[in-house]
């Protein structure tokens, strides 16, 4: 699951078209993965020039899910947006019940969040990851020395709607997301 430089920018600007003009955005903070520190660092720099109040709420368990959502809740964000982690995708289900209990419009980085349930997500295709690593894997097996190989990251990034979720919500997506979407969840 890698972090893609710029992702979490376009994540926040995403964010604030779901919710046009949005001012306090929430991030769900998985301080226990290493990859989230650099999205929480890209968010806060990325919401100071966009003049967005960052309201992160950290989590180390799917049993902290519920007590973040209170903290954005209270805080007032209008949308909240979720880092790119091991520990938040296996709780894509805890993640899409508490946004749906708080009634928050949530950006994710992962399209199988979406399934779950979740509002919306823009990031690269876990399932396009895991062959890129076979491939390796298959190279590495037949003789290939893997200081030999490039290193490659994802080069294309998918937008899901679950238009449900957004009905459930009171939410009307605007056109403009709809068309660019990759796929929607009716």
């Amino acid at each position: 699951m890698p972090y893609v430089a710029g992702l979490p920018t376009k994540q926040l600007e995403l964010a604030r078209e779901l919710v046009p003009g949005a001012t306090r955005i929430g991030l769900l903070d998985d301080v226990t993965d290493p990859k989230a520190r650099p999205q929480r660092r890209e968010i806060e720099a990325s919401g100071q020039k966009l003049e967005i109040n960052i309201i992160p709420a950290e989590v180390r368990t799917a049993a902290d899910i519920s007590q973040a959502y209170e903290t954005f809740s209270t805080g007032g964000a209008e949308v909240v947006v979720v880092e790119q982690s091991s520990m938040l995708i296996n709780a894509g289900q805890v993640i899409a019940d508490a946004a749906a209990a708080k009634k928050l419009p949530t950006l994710y980085g992962y399209h199988e969040h979406v399934e779950a349930g979740g509002l919306i997500s823009y990031g690269v295709n876990l399932d396009w990851c895991y062959r890129r690593a076979a491939y390796f894997v298959d190279k590495i097996l037949k003789g290939a020395k893997p200081a030999d190989l490039p290193v490659e990251f994802p080069d294309t990034l998918e937008l899901w709607i679950n238009q449900k979720t957004a009905k459930a919500l009171g939410l009307k997506i605007p056109p403009t997301l709809l068309v660019r979407a990759d796929k929607i969840i009716e």
